[in-house]
Formats: C-alpha cells, structure tokens, sequence
C-alpha cells in the first residue's frame, strides 16, 4: 500500500479548468486511509467537485482553507510516480492539470454538483392551468417531464433555455438548486454460491430444482450466480429461500469484467531471424536506461516477434510494459498474439470498451494483477508502477494524436514516460515519421533495422497505373481500371482475397442539383454532404448532420440531386456488379459502428469467408492476412493536395503502409495504385517503398519554410458562432501574441486566416500559427495571452490550444 497522509494539509488538483492546485485540510478521520491518487470529493466556491491528492502539504499558505468532504477510493487510481509526469503533460499542452488527470482516468469516475431546474407547486399549477407564453411553457414541461433538468442539457437543446429559466425563477415558477451528480462508472460485484460446513436443521420443501441447485454447488464447490443461471435460469429466486434456511452460502464479491475475446491457443516462441536477433539483443542491452530506438522494419519482417520478446524480457525482470498500436481494429490482432505468449498476465484499454470495463482494466492494472497493458493511445496513462519497456507499433500513425479536449501526442509521451522510468522505448514501422527520423539524424534516438520479411518473403511488385488514360470513359473504367479489373479477377481465380483501399467513406461524395448546379452543402458546416445508399440518406461527415435521400434542391427548390463522386460504399456495389460470385465485405467507419462488429469482420477475414475486403485506413496498417495477394489502391493522390504540410507525409505513409498488406503468406504479392500524379516524388517513393527516399525529398521544403520537425508548433483554434466576433477576437489574440514576441528567438506569427473549413457545427473557424525554434518560448506566449483579461472575458468566442498540430484543417 503506498504512504498515507501524515500532515493537516493536502495539494489537491480539481476536476475544472483552472490552471492551480489548491491546499484543503484533510479530517483525522479521513487521513488514515488517504495517500495521492486518490479521488477526494471538496468545495469549490458553492460548488462540490472531484479532486486529486497531489501531495501531503505541512502547512496551508496564507489562505484559511476548507476541509475535504469524503475520501472516494480505497485505493490509488494512479500510482504517486504519476503525477510528476501529470504535471509535464499539463504544462507541456497548456492544459489544467485537474482536467489532465481526468482524460488520462477511465471515463465516469467525476463526481460534482451540477445546477438544476425543479418545478415548484406554483409551476405545475401554472403549466396545468395554461397561458404561459410558449416557449416558457415548454421549458417548464420539460422541467416537469424529467422531474428536473440540468442547466447545461437545457443550453444544449435551446440556446436561450438559461435566459428562460432566470424569467421563471423569478416568478417562482421554477427552483433552481445543486443537485450531486454521482459516478457512472462502478465497481461490479458478482453473488457466489457454497454449501455450509453444516447441514442445517431448518426443514424446507425441496423441488426438483432445489435439489437440482444443491447438486450443482455440491460437485463445484463453489460457483457463481451467472453461472447457475446457465443450468437453471430461475436461480436468483432459489436461492434466496435456501439461503435464509441456511442450506446456502451467498457471498457478494468483487469481480472484473473481462473485454478480452474469444480464447486463443497458446504458443511457443518461434526461433528468431538473425536480424530479429540482433535487434532484441542490442535493446536489451540498453534495458536499465531511457534508450530511445526507432525499429524501421519492412511491413512482413516480425516487428511483433521482437515486441514480445523485449516484453518477455521486462517481464521477466519484475517490471511492467506498454504496447500502443494505432487503430483499435489493431488490437484485437495484437492481444490475440500477446494473450497466445503470456495468458491472462494482459490488460487491454482503448475507448470501445464500455466505462465499466475500462475502470476494472484500470483496476487491475493499478493493483498490480497484470503488467502488460495493449492499448490505445490513451494506454499511455495507464497506472503500471515500474515500467521496463514501452513499445509503439506504427509510431508515424496520427491516430497517436488526440483531436480534442486534452490534445496530446501518445508517441511523443511515451518518450518523456520512459525517460521517467529510465527503460527504452521502441518506436516501431515500415514507414517513419519525418520527426523520428530527423530525431535519428540529431542522435536523439538511435536507429534498428529489419530489412527482409520472415521466411525471405518478397516485398509485393508494385505497379502504377495512370488515371489520366481513363478520363471520360464510360462505365467503372474511370474508378476500377482495366488493370485492376483483370488483377481482381486473376486473384479470386487463384483462391486468394484482394483488399481494395480507399480512404473515403460513403456512397455518392459530391451531390450536385441538376438544375442549378449547386452542391448538396450540410447547413451547418462549410462541406458537402455525403450519400450513405444504405442508410438512405445524405450525412455529414463532421457533425452528423442528415437530409433524405430523395430531398430536392435547398437552393432552387425544384432539382434533383446527381450523385457524383464515389466512397467505399460505391466500390462495393460496382465489385458485387463486376464479380457477382464473389464474396465481398466493407471495413470502414459505418460498417464497423456496431460493438464487435470490427472483430466480425477482422474474423470473416481470417477465416477466409470473404474474397474482397473494401475499406479505408482501418485495414492499411498492421493487419497480417497471410491470403491477401492483391492490393488495389482506387485513388493514390486522394489526400495529396490537401492543405497541410504534412500531406505527402501522409500519403507516402498510407500507400506504404496499404502496399504492405499484400504477400504476407507463401503467395507473392502484388499491388495496383490508380493516380493522376505517377512521376510526384511522394507516388514514387511509395513505389518503391523507400522512407529514405521520400525523407531526403520532404526534409528540404520543411527545412526552407521552418515547419517541424526544424521548429516547435502551436496552433489556436479560434471558433464562435458569430462570424464577426469571431474574426475581430482571433485579430485580438494575434495582436496580444505580438506584443508578447520579445524574447530570442522570437516566434514566427502566421494569422489570423479563416480555417481551410470555414464553418463546422455552425461555428466559425479561425486559425493562428506560432513557430519557433524554442519551445519555451513559445510555451510562455502562448500561456500568457490565453490568461490576458481582455482575451478571458470573451465568453462567446472559444480558442483552444493545440500544441505540435497534426491537423491544420
């Protein structure tokens, strides 16, 4: 157990947006079992918040401090080593710690008091007599409805709700009070069932299935509800007559859910290459101090071989280990291998578990029951006390970028974890990042290679195939050349699966009226709206937004939509069309929204009952399907133009990445890219599957223009849903960013500019650029504008901080 509190005073970090900790008084009664992190419940102003022990503190500050309400764990979420590298996430990203410390916990642990509406007698008398005006009657309805209504669900559903509810308080139409909005997330308790030692002398009437229970709990000795439930379904009402009779033992206790699948063979180490050797040798060298290692590896070369034996390895030692992989179509792959070496010694964390399943991972982990943790980027947290190796499959992926609330990079955090913990890191891929590579070049990291794939299996034979030829044509040849046709149909000849990639989701991408020739636009974002054929309706892709699929024209009222451009949706039906005996599967966003729908497919895959697998990036990395001897690439330069920096990087990545999928089992390989743009340097480098290549081309333009990896980057994201005061507020940020420019070496200032969307969810987008060659730098301006009181008292306008960007869409 870790050390208890021992002073009056704790450092206590709340779950608000407040860049502070504060000191509270810790009750006798509650300082026997306290000890940092653990959640304690405290005041905040008129508030009750969830908040974080830091650290003991021996005296209060010159503030008289309020004491700590309720202690509410029994045991540390995170372990005290965690809360220095906390605190560096949180002053590294500009973010609050208190809210740093939340993302990083399973979701449904907050407990706080929330403001809400109740209707008064007055009120109901009002709302049943009539008269009210309209939009005061149906807040109050709605109030009355739900028996209460939180002010926020209110302002989400009808901006002016708050405004409403103040003209009904003041009436004494409403009350408005706080009202303690406990946890979602919970331990989960299972009944267990057992004979007495001695037969009881109480007599009851014993039905067959009351013998038949005895029986059961008779020869297992002990057993639990859930399982009796399975022999007899009625169960739960048995036992209660047989306990109270004292025929019974039930005993409640706790158990851990378990998100793990299906049960996997276990087995034994292969003999490793001799470059796999070499690799797992030179790293375990370095195992007792941070060594920062960039494995670069063919796709197909074992790089999961080695992760496991460095695992092994930590393991072995009394230490714990983390394997990030980018997708969580990945890792179910990846735990079904790990779980096949080391058994149940495994915990898994990633956002598609339910809150209840990742608290009792969580649990697990911090009890210390496991020490290999495969995750997410959010695994990176995960409370393993001594670390002896972190391991990120597929470290280039911006899947390791987190695109809200706490916007962190999981790669770049496990490089400051294990420096923390002193053991290696191992950024694993075919295809590196510009970053890691430049990184290799500084002697930060040193670098490993894997040249050959296992089994001396080729690398697939790549061909290109330029689109241009096929523009105006009739029929699928603009979208499934002739080339493509035919290797389609040469693969499915010889027994074998064909993976189809495009990164675009949907059926029809471009609806146009026919009459007016405008674009289906979504009303709330600056984007044309998507079919999805199957849903039988146009969606928007970034708020969710929907319209019918027979609507007509917004513009001119009397169009009909043309649906042109094509998704994966489209692919899949012109392939049913093409071959008609062939079994084909789509693996994309919409097919995969359903709970264990990504491992159906994954499964359908493996087991060779589709021939064609239609998706997106989901299946471009990592997947090892030993049958898929024919990739196609519908649309290579789809995300070359894109206006971001880091598009060649991206599409280099992805084409690589894709390429690899084929010829990974005795088969050889091919490979099928469709481009308009056979002879750019990025379409060649993909070719040839060469990150030299592409690197030594790329490095140049990003040295000449100061982006990163040759500068540190912050990007505000500048948003309202005034258009005006959107604007004028981002020129007011830029000019407090200029005059907070003094300092060597000054900051590159690029902005305001509209964002490339101009509009998402109905609120208007700006954007700044800040480079600078000194983090610190960079760091402190930023900091200090966001806390300016000019720039604070703009409640209307938000700007968020998103420190070394990936998007800058």
């Amino acid at each position: 157990m870790p050390p208890m509190i021992s002073t009056d005073y704790i450092e206590v970090a709340v779950t608000l947006p407040v860049n502070q900790t504060f000191v509270y008084g810790i009750p006798d009664a509650l300082r026997v079992d306290a000890c940092p992190g653990m959640r304690v419940l405290v005041p905040l102003g008129r508030r009750r918040v969830t908040g974080y022990i830091l650290a003991e503190k021996k005296e209060s500050g010159p503030y008289k401090t309020k004491d700590v309400l309720d202690l509410l764990d029994d045991y540390p979420l995170f372990p005290e080593s965690d809360i220095a590298f906390f605190k560096w996430v949180a002053g590294y990203y500009i973010y609050p710690i208190g809210d740093t410390i939340k993302a990083a916990l399973p979701a449904g642990l907050d407990c706080m008091d929330v403001s809400c509406a109740f209707v008064t007698v007055k009120g109901a008398q009002a709302l049943e007599a009539g008269g009210l005006p309209h939009e005061e009657a149906g807040v109050l309805g709605l109030a009355a409805a739900k028996a209460g209504i939180s002010l926020k669900s209110l302002s989400r559903r009808d901006p002016a709700g708050a405004a409403i509810l103040r003209r009904l308080e003041k009436k004494d139409l409403v009350r408005i009070s706080a009202v303690l909005k406990k946890e979602t997330a919970g331990i989960k308790t299972e009944k267990f069932i057992s004979l007495p030692k001695k037969t009881p002398s109480r007599q009851i009437r014993m039905s067959v299935k009351r013998h038949k229970i005895l029986s059961i709990v008779r020869e297992a000795g002990e057993i639990s509800l859930t399982s009796l439930k399975r022999h007899v379904p009625t169960a739960p009402n048995l036992i209660k007559p047989l306990a109270q009779a004292g025929w019974l033992n039930v005993v409640s206790r706790r158990v851990f859910r378990d998100p793990l699948g299906e049960p996997v063979t276990p087995n034994t180490p292969p003999e490793l290459t001799d470059e796999q050797a070499v690799v797992v040798k030179e790293i375990q060298t370095r195992a007792d101090v941070f060594s920062p290692c960039l494995l670069v590896g063919v796709t197909g070369s074992g790089k999961t071989e080695v992760y496991m034996r460095l695992v092994a390895d930590a393991v072995e030692k009394g230490r714990g280990a983390i394997v990030l992989v980018p997708e969580i179509a990945l890792i179910s792959q990846t735990e079904r291998r790990f779980r096949a070496r080391f058994g149940d010694k495994i915990a898994v964390i990633h956002s598609m578990l339910s809150q209840g399943e990742r608290l009792d991972q969580w649990r697990k982990i911090s009890l210390g029951k496991v020490n290999i943790v495969i995750g997410a980027r959010s695994a990176i947290f995960a409370p393993i006390r001594k670390i002896g190796i972190i391991i990120v499959d597929e470290e280039h992926d911006y899947s390791y970028k987190q695109e809200s609330g706490l916007r962190h990079n999981a790669r770049d955090l496990a490089v400051v974890r294990a420096k923390m913990h002193n053991c290696p890191v191992v950024l694993g891929s075919a295809t590196p990042s510009v970053q890691s590579c430049r990184n290799v070049v500084s002697e930060k990291f040193f670098k490993l290679e894997l040249t050959r794939r296992v089994n001396n299996q080729t690398l697939p034979e790549i061909t290109l195939v330029d689109m241009k030829k096929y523009q105006g044509s009739w029929g699928t040849d603009s979208i499934i050349t002739p080339e493509l046709g035919r290797g389609i149909r040469s693969c499915l000849e010889k027994g074998n699966q064909a993976l189809i990639f495009l990164n675009r989701r949907g059926f029809s991408t471009f609806p146009v009226c026919a009459s007016c020739g405008k674009t289906l636009g979504c009303p709330h974002c600056d984007v044309t709206m998507t079919l999805h054929k199957g849903e039988d309706h146009y969606k928007c892709h970034l708020c969710g937004h929907t319209l019918t699929s027979d609507i007509r024209c917004p513009d001119c009222g009397t169009g009909k939509i043309r649906n042109l451009g094509f998704g994966t949706e489209k692919i899949e039906s012109m392939l049913k069309t093409l071959f008609p005996d062939a079994r084909v599967a789509r693996m994309d966003q919409d097919s995969t929204a359903g709970k264990g729908s990504t491992l159906s497919i994954l499964r359908q895959i493996r087991n060779r009952t589709v021939d064609i697998i239609v998706g997106t990036q989901m299946l471009a990395k990592g997947h090892d399907f030993p049958a898929i001897t024919l990739v196609g690439v519908i649309c290579a330069d789809l995300s070359l133009s894109l206006p971001d920096f880091r598009a060649s990087e991206r599409t280099f990545q992805l084409l690589a990445q894709v390429a690899g999928r084929a010829g990974r089992g005795e088969e050889p390989g091919r490979v099928i890219m469709q481009t308009f743009n056979p002879d750019h340097f990025t379409i060649k480098a993909a070719r040839n599957q060469d990150y030299l290549e592409f690197f030594n081309h790329e490095t140049p333009f990003r040295k000449a223009l100061m982006y990163p990896p040759f500068s540190r980057m912050i990007q505000l994201k500048i948003s309202g849903k005034n258009a005006d005061k959107t604007r004028d507020h981002a020129r007011l940020a830029a000019d407090r960013l200029e005059q907070l420019n003094t300092r060597e070496p000054k900051a590159q200032i690029l902005g305001p500019i509209e964002a490339a969307i101009r509009k998402i969810s109905s609120r208007y987008r700006w954007q700044i650029l800040i480079k600078c060659v000194s983090s610190v730098n960079i760091s402190r301006m930023v900091s200090a504008m966001v806390r300016d009181p000019a720039i604070q008292k703009v409640k209307s306008v938000s700007v968020v901080i998103d420190v070394d960007p990936y998007s800058l869409l």
